[in-house]
């Protein structure tokens, strides 16, 4: 698969990664261990070195997941990770809070190095931004753990502009990780352009809508409430879901053109938006992997690019992408 890279520090990852929260829950019950580890080494096999966890997942579960699946390749991958979530560690019981202290982040780290069996973190992101802390201070906390070696590369999570600005003073940001998609595209108003400006590679996640943009979900479609995260997000209640069918209908029309599925157009044209973006499409399924993976061999012309420009500005999506208290907890 095609490379490409993330910041001005060398980190090369593949196109395309895979984001693995949802291998230990959050859009039904935790699926089979041992199937999400054989998944994960497919992904290595079909030429993904770039896999995304975060300590919140589960929590920890996540992290030992994919630390256990990745063993046999850690010196071939790039595994991102995250901090930032106040979590009980003895009841792996996250608050509901935030908090980026500086000495919290340097005690969370060990606990993360343990769980995914590396010696440095290659990518470690701020999961979400403390408004307690001054982002001066979490970089100077971050630099310090570059200096002790257990951290290469230093990301960004859900920051506004100006947050990420004043990190990169202090400490050079890799990576900014938030929402993009042809359904929510936010960081085109500021977030994209300092990117550029800065030489910060930029990883969407829900690429794909969390599903939506796939094709397979629909008004009547139903989410389990408590295990999937969906029954929660306005965007999912079935109005709005009728309404922003739209939307996979101009990426159904540009699939069919192309011999694509409407997935594979949604993440060829995020690719086809910047050569440092690297989405992340989660999934726990073979098909969808290969199906994914597949969208890297997809290009979109400057004429197919415009006609989906044109015709999505016609569109008005409906409803959040998080709940209330989820955008609060927000940079943008």
């Amino acid at each position: 698969m095609e490379k490409r890279t993330l910041g001005t520090g060398g980190l090369e990852v593949s196109a395309i990664g895979m984001g693995c929260m949802s291998m230990t829950g959050g859009y039904s019950e935790r699926p089979d261990r041992a199937e999400m580890i054989s998944l994960i080494r497919t992904g290595v096999d079909r030429g993904v070195t770039f896999f995304d966890t975060a300590e919140i997942y589960g929590p920890y579960a996540n992290e030992e997941l994919v630390g256990e699946a990745l063993a046999p390749f850690k010196d071939e991958v790039v595994i991102a990770t995250k901090f930032g979530w106040d979590i009980d560690p003895a009841e792996r019981k996250p608050s509901g809070k935030v908090t980026s202290r500086p000495e919290v982040i340097k005690e969370v780290v060990e606990g993360s190095l343990r769980r995914l069996g590396v010696d440095a973190l290659d990518l470690y992101y701020q999961h979400r931004v403390d408004p307690e802390v001054p982002i001066e201070d979490v970089a100077g906390a971050v630099k310090e753990l570059v200096d002790a070696g257990k951290v290469k590369h230093f990301g960004m999570s859900e920051a506004a502009a100006g947050t990420i600005r004043r990190a990169h003073a202090v400490l050079p940001v890799a990576a900014v990780q938030s929402e993009y998609s042809l359904w929510w595209r936010r960081p085109e108003e500021e977030v994209l352009d300092v990117c550029e400006e800065l030489g910060i590679g930029f990883v969407p996640f829900s690429p794909l809508g969390k599903g939506f943009l796939t094709g397979t979900i629909n008004a009547s479609t139903s989410f389990e409430s408590g295990n999937d995260i969906r029954s929660t997000i306005p965007r999912f209640t079935p109005e709005a879901m009728q309404n922003n069918q739209a939307v996979v209908d101009l990426l159904a029309g540009i699939a069919e053109q192309k011999g694509a599925t409407p997935g594979q157009i949604a993440l060829a044209w995020l690719l086809a938006q910047k050569p440092w973006i690297v989405p992340i499409p989660g999934t726990r399924k073979l098909h969808r992997l290969e199906e994914n993976l597949a969208a890297a061999d997809v290009e979109l012309s400057p004429a197919e690019l415009d006609e989906i420009e044109a015709a999505a500005a016609k569109i008005t999506v409906e409803g959040g992408r998080y709940n209330e208290a989820g955008e609060r907890m927000t940079n943008l």
